[in-house]
Formats: structure tokens, C-alpha cells, sequence
């Protein structure tokens, strides 16, 4: 049986050397995808400091608060801000116009008097208060009874922009303005209270916010692009050999050689035991691959190093799991396949889709209620989730059990749907 068993991986070997281009797909695309991608998003990951958004600036107020509001965009480091187009100044008219026409990813409006009309607010607001105490003279009846309108800030976006930056923009400037009236009305109720020059009220934020990561040995952890995107893309790779897996299958159940096998006979359970040692190789050669490229290759165009400094044994044994699920998937598909025009478009479109659904591309928290739930039966999902435990979370091999057990139960139970088919399809 052993010898059976050696000779199944011996062809299984022998048919991928024929297949040169299978070889190409299998370890050159992975690697071009895991360069690209990481590269594309390498920025997200990364301060926005180096990288200033231009966005335009109309200010019809040129008083305190567009001066705080132009001040702290400039120092955020994160935008280039523009009051002139063309030697200039840029008018609503002509900042919606670039804005809409994509030119521009952002123009602020900041209306007429804002600054004035805050101010006269807060003075109606505080000597409301400060008079019914009988603290001091209040204001004229006809300043009192004056009527503001309410003031808005208009922020037009190019319609390509993200969600996520525009409520990043608006929270930013929400932020400033609240800001600005609390800093007004500490002030009108000081010289109302006639204290003089020195500050009654302390008007540095009480609250902060402080975020606490993961150390090790003193030394924080944070995540970037090539901690996400290696063990993500990583099982994408691995779960793409359903396709040339499938074929193969498919290939020897048309040509008859399934059949020949069988009859000298060599249970099928042989056969797909020397197929899943041979890719199960190939699935840990992609693995070791993509983490070479992570560790060596990255730093020389600019991303960050992959570091497995003592993650790297329970990284291959979450790869080892990752890949009997996709040999498993494969030999299932294979099994259930008829022709290879049916193995191949739907085994990569469920890798595919799988990916998708398994947070490859999307954070699951990101996706709607029902698609949260739904990742949680994809199998890249839960490979995902283990290399995010050693990974990120620095978990052990009790951490990673759950994950790595539900891959391994994937494979055994595609495997035993696949013998069970396959047995009574040949005894019909």
C-alpha cells in the first residue's frame, strides 16, 4: 500500500513537470499579486505626512475661525490647502466645478460673518445666563432680539471619493469648530465676569485619547500592509490549486487512466492521498515563497519587512491546515466535475468568491450584518483568522486550534463526500 502510495505522488509529480505553464500560475502569479497588491496599499498603512491631498479653501469669513480652520489643515500634514487657482481667488462657483469635475478631491466653503455671528451668539447666550443672576448690565434689547441665521460650512466632494474620507474630513472639522465655540464661550463669560486679563477657566482639553497596542519585550507591534496582505494573498495562492487540481482530476477520469488505476487495483483513497501530498508541497512551497519575498524582497522596494521572529513554526502549521482545505476543496470539485469546462471556470470563481467572502479583500467589519455572518463559513476566513492570531495578536498554539481544527474537518469531510461519490458513481 505504501508503494502504491509513493507511485501516486510520482505521477502526480510527473504531470505537473508537463504542465510548465500550471508551474508559472502557480508560483510566479501569486508572487506578481502579493507585490502588487501590497504595493497599492502599502499607504493606507502608512502616515499621510509624505503624501498631501491638495483640497480648496473659500473663505468669505477671513476672520477667527477660517484661520483656525486653514492653521490646523495645514498642520495636519495631511492636505495642501489652495485659495488661489490660477493666480485667482477661488470662488464656490469655481470650486464645485473642480471639485465635481475630479480635479479636486475636496473644497471647503466657510460662509460670510461666521466668526462675528458665533461670537454675537455666544454674548446673547452668556448674558442671558449672567443677567438672570443679576451679575452684570445686559446687552442692548436690540442686540438681544437681533436674529442669526444658522451658519453652514459646505464641503463639496469629488463623487469618487470614499465614505471613510468624508467623515473623516467632516468629523476633523466638526471637531474644530466645536473647538472654537467652547474656547468662545469660556471667554464671553470671563469678560463678563469682569475677572481681568488672567484665564478663569482652564481651557485645555481634560479628556484625551490614548491607544494601547501590543508589546513585546518592551516594543510595540503595528500591524502594516505586509502583515495583512502576506498571510492574506498567501491563502489565496494556496487555494488557487483547486483549479489545476480539479482539471487533473477531471483530465483522468476523460482519458481513462482513473479507471486504470483502479482496476490493478489502487483504491481510490490511494489516489487521492498522493494527490494531496503533492499539493499539500506545493501549497507549503507557495507559503515559504511568499514569506521570502516578505522578509527579503519588500525592503528593497520600499515596504516594510515581514518579521516572523518566533511565528514562523506556527505559521507553517497554519499554512499546512490552509492547504489540506484547498486540496480537499479540489479533489471535491475535481470529483464532481464532469469536464474541465466545468472544473475550471467554477473552481476559480469559487476561490474567488471565497476570498471575498473570507475578508481577503474587505475587512469583514466593514461588510454589511449578513455578510459578517456569511465570512464565517469561508474557509480562508478562518485561515485568515489564525495567521492574524500569531501574526498580530501574538497567540499561541491553543489560539490558533480552533481555526486550524475547522480546516482540517473542511478537508476531511470534502475528501469523504468525494470517495463516497466517486464509489457509488462506479458501482452504478
Amino acid at each position: 500500500m505504501l508503494y502504491k502510495f509513493f507511485m501516486s505522488v510520482y505521477k502526480e509529480t510527473l504531470l505537473l513537470k508537463r504542465d510548465f505553464g500550471g508551474l508559472v500560475i502557480l508560483f510566479v502569479m501569486p508572487l506578481i499579486l502579493i507585490i502588487t497588491i501590497t504595493l497599492i496599499q502599502d499607504g493606507t498603512y502608512k502616515s499621510m505626512s509624505d503624501v498631501k491631498i491638495p483640497i480648496l479653501l473659500v473663505d468669505n469669513d477671513n476672520d477667527t475661525i477660517s484661520k483656525t480652520v486653514r492653521k490646523n489643515l495645514n498642520e495636519s500634514g495631511s492636505f495642501e490647502v489652495l485659495t488661489q487657482l490660477n493666480g485667482k481667488n477661488i470662488t464656490e462657483e469655481v470650486a464645485q466645478e473642480a471639485v465635481f469635475k475630479g480635479k479636486y478631491q475636496l473644497a471647503i466653503i466657510i460662509p460670510e460673518k461666521l466668526s462675528s455671528d458665533l461670537q454675537l451668539k455666544v454674548n446673547q447666550n452668556v448674558d442671558r445666563i449672567v443677567s438672570s443672576f443679576g451679575l452684570t448690565d445686559s446687552l442692548s434689547t436690540e442686540v438681544q432680539n437681533q436674529k442669526l441665521e444658522p451658519k453652514e460650512i459646505k464641503l463639496y466632494f469629488d463623487p469618487a471619493t470614499q465614505l471613510s474620507f468624508k467623515n473623516g474630513v467632516k468629523n476633523a472639522i466638526d471637531r474644530m469648530i466645536s473647538q472654537i465655540e467652547t474656547s468662545s464661550i469660556y471667554t464671553t463669560f470671563q469678560e463678563q465676569l469682569g475677572e481681568g486679563d488672567e484665564p478663569v477657566f482652564e481651557q485645555e482639553s481634560f479628556i484625551s485619547f490614548k491607544e494601547i497596542v501590543p508589546t513585546i519585550d518592551n516594543k510595540e507591534i503595528l500591524p502594516n500592509s505586509v502583515q495583512h496582505n502576506v498571510p492574506a494573498w498567501t491563502l489565496f495562492a494556496i487555494f488557487f490549486i483547486v483549479v489545476p487540481l480539479s482539471i487533473n482530476i477531471v483530465k483522468e477520469k476523460s482519458q481513462g487512466t482513473l479507471v486504470r488505476l483502479i482496476t490493478n487495483p489502487v483504491p481510490y483513497a490511494v489516489v487521492i492521498a498522493g494527490k494531496t501530498a503533492t499539493y499539500l508541497i506545493i501549497c507549503m512551497i507557495q507559503f515559504y515563497l511568499m514569506v521570502a519575498v516578505g522578509i527579503y524582497l519588500f525592503p528593497h522596494i520600499g515596504l516594510p519587512a515581514l518579521d516572523v521572529s518566533g511565528k514562523l513554526f506556527l505559521m507553517s502549521i497554519v499554512a499546512i491546515f490552509a492547504g489540506l482545505a484547498a486540496v480537499g476543496f479540489g479533489i471535491l470539485l475535481g470529483t464532481l466535475a464532469k469536464t474541465q469546462e466545468q472544473s475550471a471556470p467554477f473552481g476559480a470563481t469559487s476561490v474567488v468568491i471565497l476570498a471575498a467572502m473570507g475578508g481577503v479583500w474587505i475587512p469583514v467589519f466593514a461588510m454589511p450584518k449578513v455578510m459578517q455572518f456569511i465570512a464565517h463559513i469561508s474557509p480562508m476566513n478562518w485561515g485568515l483568522n489564525a495567521f492574524y492570531d500569531v501574526l498580530l495578536r501574538n497567540g499561541g498554539i491553543l489560539e490558533i486550534l480552533p481555526e486550524i481544527s475547522l480546516l482540517l474537518l473542511f478537508f476531511i469531510i470534502t475528501v469523504t463526500i468525494a470517495i463516497v461519490y466517486d464509489k457509488k458513481k462506479r458501482a452504478v
